[in-house]
């Protein structure tokens, strides 16, 4: 395979018919980057149809083009009507690049026409990194329960397929192009041919408290708190209008649930204020922090997440949260 027959990175934009996910966004700015490295262009693939407002988000990313797929199984999503259009799609153009976002459609959809592609995916990337020696994209995700970072590169098969974790990229528009190539492609499915039937649709109980990916303010706690202090790190997030989130080891105890884990294993956020107590300063938690103002409490001096903070307070982690709900509640 000469890998020089395929050019140009693709995203496949996820929606739901009135607005675009949030990780396709993502990715189309995290893409501009990298074809502004690459010199490819950017081209974001959209089935279906779409507010032509929600279009220009697409394209205040600075995207290339745009390919529109209209055609027969795309009402609502099923595996083999997209894993059908993305094979169809990349047997004709020949990209370099695919980025799907790791929502459980993409991650669900992505492996599968790669491997009719017979190439390789890779998932839940944190990271991408363009080589311009090889011309490889290099993947960076979680491996081995988060404990360290795994670079995955495709280095002889295209085009590279990988799903990327939502929440990880900023949504940064830089601006429209003066001239944005559209190109109308026609690929149905045979409804008759899908497998999966519709049924039914119920709306999955939602728990604001446990939404953290877009707070502004986290008070995080690690594995240096002691069970039975969690409730005023409740109450400290509460008067600062915040929500309390963890790291692992909190998970593992069982005292807080998977949803408000933190780090490259878990929820990636980009908070205005974030406050850790009792945080080591693991790379795969301080990674998944994108913070204005990022505050660390931590009585070992030596700690690592020293190293990321704006500013560090060496102290007893509880003594320290008492006194801040005591100037808070003055």
């Amino acid at each position: 395979m000469d890998k020089k027959n395929f050019k140009n990175m693709w995203v496949y934009i996820e929606h739901d018919g009135k607005q675009v996910h949030p990780v396709a966004l993502e990715l189309c700015c995290e893409a501009r980057r990298l074809c502004d490295e690459s010199g490819d262009k950017l081209i974001a693939v959209i089935a279906g149809t779409l507010p032509e407002s929600e279009i220009d988000k697409i394209k205040d990313c600075g995207i290339d083009g745009v390919i529109y797929v209209s055609g027969t199984g795309y009402a609502r999503y099923n595996t083999e009507a997209y894993t059908n259009l993305f094979t169809v799609l990349c047997r004709k153009y020949n990209p370099s690049a695919v980025f799907v976002g790791g929502t459980t459609n993409g991650r669900d959809f992505a492996p599968r026409f790669a491997a009719r592609l017979e190439t390789g995916c890779t998932s839940d990337a944190t990271e991408l990194i363009y080589n311009p020696e090889t011309t490889d994209i290099e993947f960076v995700e979680p491996a081995a329960g988060g404990k360290i970072m795994a670079v995955i590169t495709i280095p002889v098969l295209r085009p590279q397929v990988g799903t990327i974790r939502p929440g990880t990229f900023k949504y940064a528009p830089v601006g429209r192009k003066a001239e944005i190539e559209e190109i109308h492609e026609e690929v149905s499915f045979p409804v008759s041919e899908i497998r999966t039937k519709f049924l039914g649709f119920t709306a999955d109980s939602f728990d604001p408290e446990l939404d953290i990916a877009n707070c502004e303010t986290i008070v995080c706690v690690g594995a240096g708190m002691k069970n039975e202090s969690l409730p005023k790190y409740r109450e400290l997030a509460a008067l600062l209008g915040g929500k309390i989130a963890c790291t692992r080891p909190i998970v593992d105890r069982e005292l807080l649930p998977y949803k408000l884990q933190v780090g490259q294993s878990g929820v990636m956020i980009k908070p205005k204020l974030y406050i850790g107590f009792g945080i080591s300063g693991a790379v795969n938690h301080v990674t998944g922090v994108d913070a204005g103002k990022f505050i660390a409490v931590n009585k070992d001096p030596h700690a690592p997440i020293f190293n990321y903070c704006d500013y560090g307070i060496v102290g007893d982690m509880d003594e320290v949260c008492d006194e801040m709900i005591r100037q808070l509640k003055k």
